[in-house]
């Protein structure tokens, strides 16, 4: 075997042993230059051809124990490698540093707004019922004593469905004290919450759907003054021990006598005068003693049971409770707004 092939096998050998390698990247440079298809030692092996016939298998020998060499330096440094925790990319990381914030949502108002209002009536003894919101004219008017001439029956308030003008979407969630009554004996003492809909003028006050609370207790012997005083207590759990409220008398076609219940807004700001129409009350709910024809329709005798209702609105309660002075803000999905609460 000529000096220079042995020259040429012995500096291979040398740039082998020498290569440095202290990250993947090194690894991987060294891998394709010693161990790669276009590698370095391809060409030690085409000089096989031009070796001594005496001196291949020496020069064989050598050549294999180049590329030996090369494939263990390259596992244990790959090994290696995978298994440090003490180098380059830890010293990336500093586990002092306080993380990414993660992006969280909110509970909406109104559902805030709801769950408290559930949770006030519970603790007296009131239980949840709900139904559903495509309802009949029996549900939604006649059993609640509306008259068929009543404006609430036009088309102009009530939202009729397309193809039946017998169905509508419910206007009040009184429909779901109708079929309570329908299908339960005295005492009753529910709240009913849901989506209701009403075609309306939308505006800061008002909107097309809201959602409502309705209330009703019948027993024997309920009075005025016991509506008076849970409908109080309702108003100072909500808004305070200092919240005022006052009753004004009111009509409604199922309640008899009537009143509506606003609570002391105040009158500090021009949005305060501009949502109480400068009085400083604003309204939040209409309440009244059931009429006893309401009670007939639905099986109940009036002669020996009475009650008393109410119902209200959900967004009102959050603008009053959380000093919202526009309540289509509920309704635009905007987070600047939302994420406030």
């Amino acid at each position: 075997m000529s000096v220079s092939n042995n020259a040429d096998i012995a500096a291979m050998a040398e740039q082998i042993n020498s290569f440095a390698i202290t990250n993947k990247d090194e690894l991987e440079t060294f891998r394709i230059a010693f161990l790669g298809t276009k590698n370095k030692l391809k060409d030690l092996f085409g000089l096989m051809g031009k070796v001594a016939h005496q001196d291949r298998k020496e020069f064989g020998q050598l050549l294999n124990s180049l590329k030996t060499s090369a494939e263990e330096k390259f596992a244990q440094f790959s090994e290696s490698l995978d298994n440090d925790t003490s180098g380059e990319a830890k010293s990336n990381i500093d586990l002092s540093m306080p993380g990414f914030p993660t992006p969280l949502g909110s509970r909406h108002p109104v559902t805030m707004t709801l769950d408290r209002i559930i949770e006030i009536f519970t603790k007296i003894g009131f239980t949840v019922e709900e139904n559903r919101e495509i309802e009949d004219e029996w549900h939604n008017f006649t059993a609640l004593n509306t008259p068929d001439d009543h404006p609430a029956r036009d088309m102009t308030d009530t939202y009729y469905l397309a193809n039946d003008f017998t169905r509508m979407l419910r206007s009040q969630t009184s429909t779901v004290q109708v079929h309570v009554m329908e299908s339960q004996k005295p005492p009753i003492r529910i709240i009913s919450p849901g989506r209701v809909y009403r075609n309306e003028t939308i505006s800061s006050r008002s909107h097309c759907q809201f959602h409502q609370v309705e209330g009703l207790y019948i027993d024997k012997n309920v009075s005025l003054a016991d509506m008076k005083q849970t409908l109080d207590y309702y108003a100072k759990a909500m808004y305070g021990p200092h919240a005022k409220t006052r009753l004004r008398a009111s009509y409604f076609p199922f309640t008899e006598p009537s009143a509506e219940m606003d609570v002391y807004w105040g009158l500090e700001t021009e949005d305060d005068k501009r949502i109480t129409k400068g009085t400083g009350w604003l309204e939040v709910l209409g309440c009244g003693m059931v009429d006893p024809a309401v009670l007939e329709n639905c099986g109940i005798d009036p002669e020996v049971y009475s009650g008393f209702a109410w119902g209200m609105g959900i967004e009102r309660q959050a603008m009053l409770k959380y000093k919202v002075t526009d309540i289509r803000h509920f309704f635009e999905n905007d987070v600047r707004f939302l994420s406030q609460f």
